[in-house]
C-alpha cells in the first residue's frame, strides 16, 4: 500500500514544505497538491519538485476546463523534468461551481472532453505533430472551426523524461468511473467507502476495465482519506468532527439539489435517507445539525482515526476493496504526531 499526502491549499503551505523531508524520511511515498480556487498548484508543485528528493508530486486536481490540453501535457512534462521523473498528473471535471462560477467556462460534456484532453496529452509526450479532430478540440484549429488557417501541426521541442506520464483521474459519476478504468493509469475517488465500493462503483469500473488497453497496467486505486492514530478520547472526538463537519459540507452543500456529486455518491453508498437529511439541513443553513446527521458508519468508514489496532484493520479493509494508495491528511495536532501517524500508516500499508 503505498502512502500519499494532500497539501493545504488555503494557508501554510511554506511551512508544510519546510517540512516535508520529515514526511519522506518516514516513508511518504507522494504529495499531493490541490488546486479549487486557489493559489495555483503548479507553481507550488515545481517548488516541491526543488525541495523534496525521493516523493512524488502530483497534481490534486488540475481541472480539463481552465487549460487547454496542450498546456496541461506542457506542464506535466515541465513538472516531470524538474522533478526527475517525479510527477503524476492528476485531472478531472471539477464542477460548475468553480468552472463557470470562477473561471466563467461553460461546464459541458465532461466525459467527451476528458477523453479528448487525455489523448491530446499522450500525443504532446511521444512528441508526435499534434493533429486532433474532435467534438470539443481541433488542432490546428482550422477555419471551420474558428481558426486563422495559420496554424500547423507542432510537436513538443523537448525532450520528455518519460513519454508517458501517469495520469490520474479524479471521478465519481459511473460513466466518468468508467472512463478511468478504461483509459487512464490511475483512479481517484473522494470519499471511498469500503463498504459500499462495490455497491457504488463495480458495474462502471467492470464496463471500464473490459475496454482497458492492457499496456496501461494494473489500474491504479488513489483514495483520500484522514488519519489520527490515538486512543485519548478527546483526540478521538476532535478528529472524528474534523471528519464529520467535511462529510456535511460535501454531501451537503458542495452543488445544488440534483447537481451535487457528493450526496449522489453517499446515496449510492446505501445512505439515502442520510444524504437527503444532510442536505436538507446543510442548506438551511443549519449546519451544526447536519454534521450530525451524518451517519457515524460512514464517518469511521472513510477516515483512519482510531487506536493503532483499529487503523490497521481500516487499512486492510482498503486493500481488499482494491486501493492501492491511500492519501492521507493527518489530523494531529503538531507535526511530529502528524510525521509519526503517517510513518505508522506506512507500516500498517507494507
Amino acid at each position: 500500500m503505498r502512502i500519499g499526502m494532500p497539501l493545504a491549499y488555503s494557508g501554510g503551505f511554506t511551512q508544510t514544505a519546510d517540512r516535508l523531508v520529515d514526511y519522506e524520511r518516514a516513508g511518504l511515498d507522494v504529495v499531493l497538491l490541490p488546486e479549487v480556487y486557489s493559489f495555483d498548484s503548479v507553481s507550488q508543485l515545481g517548488y516541491l519538485a526543488a525541495r523534496t528528493t525521493t516523493v512524488e508530486i502530483a497534481s490534486n486536481i488540475l481541472n480539463i476546463y481552465s487549460r487547454t490540453p496542450a498546456l496541461l501535457a506542457m506542464t506535466a512534462a515541465g513538472l516531470d523534468y524538474v522533478s526527475g521523473g517525479r510527477f503524476t498528473l492528476g485531472i478531472g471535471a471539477s464542477g460548475p461551481q468553480v468552472v463557470e462560477g470562477f473561471h466563467g467556462l461553460p461546464y459541458r460534456a465532461p466525459l467527451a472532453r476528458t477523453r479528448e484532453v487525455a489523448e491530446i496529452c499522450r500525443k504532446v509526450w511521444s512528441r508526435q505533430p499534434v493533429e486532433h479532430s474532435g467534438a470539443h478540440f481541433h488542432l490546428p484549429l482550422d477555419p471551420e472551426h474558428g481558426g486563422s488557417g495559420l496554424g500547423k501541426p507542432l510537436k513538443l521541442i523537448n525532450e520528455p523524461v518519460r513519454p508517458r506520464i501517469p495520469i490520474v483521474l479524479a471521478a465519481l459519476g459511473p460513466r466518468n468511473v468508467a472512463l478511468a478504468a478504461e483509459l487512464f493509469e490511475g483512479w481517484e475517488p473522494i470519499f471511498y467507502y469500503p463498504e459500499g465500493a462495490r455497491a457504488a462503483f463495480a458495474d462502471a469500473l467492470d464496463d471500464g476495465l473490459a475496454r482497458r488497453d492492457a499496456a496501461l497496467g494494473p489500474l491504479r486505486i488513489a483514495v483520500d482519506t484522514q488519519v489520527a492514530v490515538t486512543e485519548d478520547p478527546a483526540e478521538l472526538q476532535a478528529a472524528t468532527d474534523r471528519v464529520r463537519e467535511q462529510l456535511a459540507l460535501y454531501i451537503g452543500g458542495m452543488g445544488a439539489r440534483g447537481r451535487n456529486f457528493y450526496n449522489d455518491l453517499a446515496r449510492r453508498y446505501g445512505f439515502e435517507e442520510a444524504a437527503e437529511n444532510v442536505q436538507d439541513l446543510y442548506l438551511s443553513g443549519r449546519r451544526a445539525e447536519a454534521a450530525a446527521a451524518v451517519p457515524d458508519a460512514l464517518v469511521h468508514g472513510v477516515s483512519l482515526i482510531g487506536p493503532l489496532g483499529w487503523v490497521k484493520e481500516r487499512v486492510a479493509a482498503f486493500a481488499e476493496a482494491g486501493v492501492t494508495t491511500l492519501n492521507a491528511r493527518p489530523l494531529a495536532a503538531g507535526h511530529e504526531r502528524r510525521v509519526r501517524d503517517i510513518a505508522l500508516l506506512k507500516e500498517a500499508g507494507v
